[in-house]
């Protein structure tokens, strides 16, 4: 033992200690990453008294030609200028466009030769079986009929106004178009299209942003312009929406919207099911039955039929139809809304889609809707697909098939956690409806956030995100690893989804566990929720909303989490253990302590573990000069009588990593119990590097570890336990045992 002479003044204070490393400003306000404030977003995250968004109505007919798989149709939009500028001309999307030949983008994608590559991997790169694709534009025009100008750069159209739109007033137009509807399996990232079955001659189209439709002009931008890429998705107005849907007579369509014909559309008993399954509330009832859906796949009908849905304030519109589909639906009770949820699948989705589809989609509406806000469309689809999870305002399209009738239990957890997602997008960016087209993370991740919350909360059988999940990615090398907020079409294809939709996860279950807490977070996303709904957040209105609503300080996470690529490394560097020395005791120990302190003992050298005992420190009488001004004295004895027999513990803890974050400290002690402590991670605001702590416990301590639970994605655990453990090589384990 050894001798230690030191004055405490106060016990449980953070020691400072000299930063001899760059200082990185990680407590700093991030102001200067955020965007402005002003009338229209403010300082707290909510919209502004003069917030403002535009608005679009559309009226659509359109028509499939399934001899040459073609779609054709008229539109007639109303835009309404809502904003306080006028307008000369108008952007709108023509996505169809990024699968023509001459689009630069096609190929890009993992572009490179290998020996070996299988024949669709180089399809997807050279696109040696061609496919026409892109719009024909037939005609634009006013509603008096007279032709309007226009300019086509590639999926945008520039539509050149005689005379300004003025602030306050609205413009309706027609575009009449057409395009060729492609085959999903001949490129890469195919959202929409047909998917072809050799076997029974037939086709299921799932037609996806395939009308042009007005750009997004806000506050922030002005027109948001940006190239579709095919990565970055989406960025749109809401609108009402009047849609008919012309198809062959024995095809059945799965839409956007309230069916307003069903009388002229689907038969006597079609219509006598689904008015059995809004009064089912707690199974699915078959609308259209397996051998029902066989016997339509042999019609090949040569007549058509008109299905006729409309759709209030939406910012998309989607539909799929074919012959081959199954159907089933169920209502859903919500606290202010009863949804009919439905599935429409091919019989080779059977048995699972039956099974599962339509109760994952009532799983996803009661998580999400307690989570953030009712779910308030009338309807909610689930359409099965290959390949692929779309989503679109009241309907996604879900891959996830079992082979001859079978599927396995990961690739059931995945069938369902698709489906979960996809409904989940509704909220996020559907109301919620951030611009993918920039910000891919602020939907994928917020989505994927509830997503794994479902999962977790209704299949706790299936594996779901937690921390630990990012590890691998942030361990990465970072001349690779890009930033969160990085824009949608500047990250790696390979990487989007650890970057775009885990890191973001792990972000916000780390807020709401560990740092916030669950009630307050859940308050706040609530509200963040609420205050945007049916308008258009960036990423400063979800960081300020998330501060604003639970009065913490989050700039620290922000910055590190959102805009670097530091990972999470805390180690466990060093912990002392030490015991105030007593007069009338431990005699025998401070002899021992003398000795030990004779023999010349570097107190200040790292512990290696506890065997040594504890270090014995003499506590002064305070100076009467250390109390200034104060003419009030401290009790000594009292402060003597409190730390008598106890075990104080100086800890140390480096920040390898960069990323600061909270730190959890499990104590076991030799008696076996243990116990947690918690330091907030404003413990690294003094040095950024490296902070000490010290604690009092009444036992004698074994182990002690750092983040026990694995809170917080610390890259490497090998160096969060003290004391530091050995691993033994393979190689030495062999040589030992021989």
């Amino acid at each position: 033992m050894r001798y230690l002479t030191t004055i405490i003044f106060i016990l449980f204070v953070i020691q400072i200690q000299s930063q001899n490393q760059p200082w990185k400003g990680k407590f700093e306000p991030i102001d200067n990453l955020l965007s402005p404030v002003n009338s229209y977003r403010t300082a707290s995250g909510a919209p502004g008294n003069a917030y403002w968004q535009q608005r679009a109505d559309y009226k659509i007919k359109a028509t499939i030609n399934e001899k040459d798989n073609t779609l054709s149709g008229e539109e007639t939009i109303t835009y309404y200028n809502n904003s306080p500028d006028d307008l000369n001309y108008l952007w709108i999307q023509l996505e169809q466009n990024v699968n023509k030949k001459e689009n630069e983008d096609f190929g890009t994608i993992n572009n490179s030769l290998k020996d070996g590559i299988n024949t669709r991997q180089m399809q997807f790169l050279t696109r040696a079986v061609d496919f026409p694709a892109g719009y024909t534009i037939k005609y634009i025009k006013g509603s008096n009929g007279k032709p309007i100008k226009s300019l086509v750069n590639n999926t945008m159209m520039k539509v050149l106004l005689d005379i300004p739109l003025k602030s306050g007033t609205s413009l309706t137009f027609s575009i009449g178009w057409s395009y060729p509807i492609t085959d999903r399996s001949l490129y890469r990232l195919s959202r929409e299209g047909y998917e072809y079955f050799p076997k029974d001659d037939n086709t299921v189209f799932l037609i996806a942003h395939w009308f042009p439709r007005m750009a997004v002009y806000n506050d922030t931008e002005g027109w948001q312009n940006q190239q579709f890429q095919k990565l970055g998705e989406f960025a749109l107005e809401f609108g009402d929406y009047d849609v008919e849907i012309t198809v062959p007579s024995d095809h059945i369509v799965a839409s956007t919207g309230e069916l307003q014909n069903p009388d002229n559309v689907l038969t006597k008993q079609q219509r006598k099911r689904l008015n059995e399954a809004k009064k089912s509330f707690d199974k699915p009832v078959i609308i259209i039955s397996k051998e029902e859906a066989e016997e339509n796949e042999q019609e090949k009908s040569k007549t058509i039929k008109t299905w006729h849905y409309t759709a209030k304030n939406v910012r998309d519109f989607a539909f799929a139809s074919s012959r081959k589909f199954m159907w089933d639906a169920q209502a859903v009770k919500l606290p202010t809304n009863t949804v009919m949820a439905m599935s429409y699948y091919p019989k080779e989705g059977l048995p699972v889609w039956q099974e599962e589809s339509t109760k994952s989609i009532m799983h996803a509406l009661e998580v999400y809707s307690e989570a953030t806000f009712d779910y308030p469309y009338p309807v909610c689809i689930s359409v099965n697909t290959s390949n692929i999870g779309m989503e679109f305002p009241m309907i996604s399209f879900n891959g996830g098939r079992p082979k001859n009738g079978k599927m396995s239990k990961s690739a059931k957890a995945s069938m369902i956690g698709t489906i979960i997602h996809e409904v989940g997008h509704n909220w996020f960016p559907m109301i919620v409806s951030s611009d993918e087209r920039k910000w891919m993370w602020m939907d994928e991740g917020l989505n994927t956030f509830l997503h794994q919350r479902t999962v977790a909360e209704r299949y706790p059988e299936f594996s779901s995100v937690t921390p630990k999940s990012i590890v691998p990615f942030m361990s990465g090398d970072k001349n690779i690893l890009r930033p969160i907020m990085t824009t949608s079409d500047n990250e790696l294809f390979n990487q989007f989804g650890s970057n775009f939709y885990i890191k973001p996860t792990v972000g916000l279950q780390m807020l709401r566990h560990s740092i916030i807490g669950e009630e307050l977070f859940d308050a706040a996303f609530k509200e963040y929720a609420n205050r945007w709904k049916y308008k258009h957040p960036n990423p400063s209105d979800l960081f300020r909303t998330l501060e604003d609503a639970t009065a913490t300080d989050l700039d620290w996470f922000y910055r590190g989490w959102f805009f670097t690529t530091d990972n999470v490394d805390m180690e466990l560097s060093n912990v002392k253990w030490f015991k105030v020395y007593e007069e009338d005791k431990n005699i025998e120990d401070q002899t021992k302590s003398s000795q030990v302190a004779a023999e010349g003992n570097n107190t200040s050298e790292a512990s290696k573990d506890f065997s040594d005992g504890p270090e014995v420190i003499t506590m002064a009488k305070t100076p009467d000069n250390s109390y200034g001004q104060f003419l009030s004295r401290l009790d000594e004895n009292t402060i003597r009588k409190q730390l008598s027999g106890k075990n104080l513990y100086e800890v140390t803890i480096k920040n390898v990593g960069g990323l600061v974050m909270p730190v959890t400290i499990e104590w076991i002690f030799t008696d076996g119990s243990s116990e947690i402590d918690k330091l907030p991670a404003q413990i690294w605001r003094r040095n950024e590097y490296e902070v000490k702590e010290v604690f009092i416990k009444d036992k004698e301590v074994k182990t002690v570890n750092l983040d026990p639970n694995f809170e917080f994605s610390d890259t490497d655990m090998s160096n969060n336990v003290f004391p530091k453990s050995t691993t033994i090589s393979e190689f030495n384990t062999f040589k030992n045992k021989k």
